[in-house]
């Protein structure tokens, strides 16, 4: 024989029809009616908002590995308590965006400089702020791993206050406690 009629497979090659037909049949489960499927989409959509509803609020139980602990509940109250300039960067880049608009080279090269201003305040911000982070940790939760919060606290900082997540769970200038 020659290795043509080696590689045959014995079979018609199916009509696109059926093998959509076929890829579509699931063997395994069951076939479910549409109000089966209907039902099961709603429970999930229910199930998805209260997640994230607990997840908003800060539910231990909700939030990603990330923000779990009460170690980083500490950080997130810390930084959640002091208002910082990195939190009004966003703003100030969309005053610096119209202010480069105008035809003045005042107006744009003035307008630059605060922008770069509001930047290094906010990485010397961002530096202290994790010395902070890391010398509090240390003195409240002894033994605790310090890797990683410093630029946690910082990079929450520098997020608006109303877009953190999980939401600030107090006030800027109240005090906190980690409970």
């Amino acid at each position: 024989m020659s290795e043509a009629t080696d590689n045959k497979k014995g079979r018609p090659t199916p009509k696109r029809k059926e093998a959509e037909a076929a890829r579509k049949i699931s063997s395994i489960a069951p076939a479910s009616t549409k109000a089966e499927k209907q039902r099961a989409k709603e429970a999930a959509k229910t199930a998805r908002i209260a997640q994230r509803a607990a997840f908003m609020r800060g539910d231990e139980s909700a939030l990603p590995l990330r923000d779990k602990g009460p170690v980083k509940k500490f950080v997130r109250n810390y930084v959640d308590a002091r208002r910082s300039i990195g939190e009004y960067f966003l703003p100030v880049i969309f005053i610096v965006l119209f202010l480069t608009l105008i035809p003045s080279k005042i107006f744009q090269l003035g307008s630059i400089a605060v922008m770069y201003t509001v930047l290094l305040v906010s990485v010397v911000d961002g530096f202290l702020l994790t010395r902070k982070i890391k010398r509090e940790v240390a003195a409240k939760f002894p033994g605790a791993e310090l890797k990683g919060l410093g630029m946690y606290g910082w990079l929450r900082s520098t997020q608006m206050r109303r877009m953190r997540t999980p939401k600030p769970a107090i006030k800027a200038g109240q005090s906190f406690s980690s409970n």
